[in-house]
């Protein structure tokens, strides 16, 4: 069940250092700008995605992130400043064509400005993709991957520091970040379909062989430097979860070839397509 956000009054000065109120007013800006009263599903794409976006459907409309409230652009290569709103049926996606990081200097309210925003626009499930370095060796590259529970180690929280009072409290049950039901949908659709465990690093760096080895010991099947903020925003105002990782290279120390983001971009794009078709079918359904 979606927990709301409640209308507030507070000053501008206030609602600046509001990242809720932030989030309601991007809301408010997305449905002016789209003459929707409101969103199903958010789609979030990692590095490469972009074909997936294409897969899902024609936009009803593709609007610049700088033209709404609130939003930082992206600085990555594979990230688009832009959101597109797309229609399935009755459903009404928004799919975010890229997303910030920690490591471009943000903080965990910025990153998860996108997320608190379609919620606060009315969606109920969100859709988290990425490009992950494989620590299973049985994961071959170009592979999409559910991810069934993360590990977060960049040591922050989106749910750190003051949150108005309106907000649900911030002690927030984890136990299951990705939804068992969105998993089974997916599953249904392509049963060849792996999970694994997500570790969330702060980047931007690549992982050394010395510590994927130690990641692989705590339980990780893939590493990367997102989604985990966004999963625990989504949870903590009640959204559904599914996290998607795509296996865009062996993780350090797995293969005799260096890591390189351009070939993190190649590998992704060439399979991004063919999930974003699954996602065209799996949407309708959540």
């Amino acid at each position: 069940m979606i927990i709301p956000m409640s209308d507030r009054t507070e000053p501008a000065a206030d609602r600046a250092s509001d990242p809720f109120a932030r989030a309601e007013a991007s809301a408010a800006a997305l449905r002016a700008r789209t003459g929707t009263d409101g969103f199903d599903v958010a789609i979030v794409l990692g590095s490469g995605w972009r074909a997936a976006a294409d897969a899902i459907g024609a936009p009803e409309l593709e609007l610049q992130l700088a033209d709404l409230t609130g939003f930082t652009q992206p600085s990555v290569a594979g990230h688009a400043p832009s959101v597109r709103y797309i229609k399935k049926g009755q459903l009404r996606v928004l799919v975010y064509l890229g997303r910030i990081h920690l490591f471009e200097g943000h903080d965990p309210h910025r990153v998860t400005h996108g997320v608190r925003t379609a919620i606060a626009a009315g969606c109920r499930a969100i859709v988290l993709t990425n490009a992950a370095g494989g620590i299973d060796p049985d994961y071959a590259v170009g592979q999409p991957v559910l991810i069934s529970d993360h590990i977060n180690l960049t040591g922050r929280s989106p749910l750190s520091g003051p949150l108005p009072a309106q907000v649900p409290s911030r002690f927030t049950d984890l136990t299951e970040v990705y939804a068992a039901r969105l998993r089974g949908l997916a599953r249904e659709l392509d049963p060849s379909l792996a999970e694994g465990v997500y570790a969330g690093l702060p980047g931007p760096h690549f992982e050394t062989p010395a510590e994927i080895r130690m990641l692989r010991t705590a339980g990780a099947d893939l590493v990367g430097m997102s989604t985990v903020m966004e999963a625990i925003a989504a949870r903590h105002l009640g959204a559904e979860v599914l996290g998607i990782s795509m296996v865009s290279n062996p993780a350090a120390g797995l293969s005799a070839e260096p890591i390189d983001h351009q070939a993190v971009l190649a590998a992704t794009a060439g399979s991004a397509a063919q999930v974003g078709a699954l996602l065209a079918e799996l949407l309708p359904r959540i």
